[in-house]
């Protein structure tokens, strides 16, 4: 389902779709030829993530990725898209303080040309102060990769009835706070389809089940060229497609149609 016009899609015409029922596509991309490759596909959103550490520079973790590192790469998926919406991370120790992430948040923005920034964890204070000064925020709950050294691997998050609570707690808290988007990654299908309908803002599930109100993988792991173990909630979209572009086309179509994921892809 190619897309029919190069306007740039915001955060209201993502708003849009969730309410009209529409599921929203969303890949990662770390440079100008895979961004303009979403691009012309018809993806809605990019997310420049700090996945680049593991995909792109080899680390084991999401940790060792800087500042400078996100707003090149940041620069060179914004140098190339015409359409989608682009959120980049605010990476690892780069928003201990509101202030700190609201200078960090500037650069990524004028400097790396992105609309959004996506942060992790319930921080309440920090999406205020962002939001209050122009920065459009993107809330991230269930696993948190950059806290991966305090949860010890990278497991299901919100399966008991507390932490599920807190869960949705705290999604309302940050949709108050002014968040105009949440990512739940690595959550049970049915919490995460309980925050989704409870939520105005739309939720992206990244192994979060089918009911989120669109969808994110990785691009290194849906088009299986990732390094290492490939996680549960990815699928090999270059299996039966000949090339990259009809792997990229295989996977916005299957988000919107629902196909994709299925309960083998969901916890």
């Amino acid at each position: 389902m190619p897309k029919t016009t190069d306007k740039a899609l915001t955060i209201k015409d993502l708003m849009a779709m969730k309410q009209r029922g529409e599921k929203i596509t969303c890949l990662t991309a770390y440079d100008a030829s895979f961004s303009a490759l979403l691009d012309q596909v018809g993806i809605d959103v990019i997310l420049v993530g700090d996945s680049l550490g593991m995909t792109v520079q080899g680390h084991d973790s999401t940790l060792p990725v800087t500042l400078t590192d996100m707003v090149y790469h940041s620069r060179c998926v914004t140098q190339t898209k015409k359409r989608a919406l682009v959120i980049a991370d605010l990476p690892f120790m780069s928003y201990t303080n509101p202030q700190q992430a609201a200078e960090n948040a500037a650069k990524l923005m004028q400097q790396g040309g992105v609309q959004m920034v996506k942060l992790e964890g319930a921080k309440v204070d920090i999406i205020s102060f962002l939001v209050a000064n122009g920065v459009p925020v993107c809330g991230h709950l269930g696993l948190l990769p950059q806290f991966i050294n305090q949860l010890g691997s990278y497991a299901v998050q919100g399966r008991e009835p507390a932490a599920a609570q807190q869960m949705i707690d705290d999604a309302l808290k940050l949709q108050q706070a002014g968040a105009s988007l949440l990512v739940l990654e690595c959550v049970p299908a049915s919490l995460a389809k309980a925050i989704s309908s409870q939520l105005e803002i739309p939720v992206i599930g990244i192994g979060a089940g089918v009911d989120c109100d669109g969808q994110v993988l990785v691009l290194h792991d849906m088009l299986n060229i990732s390094v290492g173990k490939k996680p549960k909630f990815s699928k090999n979209f270059m299996e039966g497609n000949g090339a990259i572009d009809t792997a990229i086309a295989a996977y916005h179509q299957a988000v919107k149609q629902q196909s994709f994921p299925t309960d083998e892809h969901s916890f």
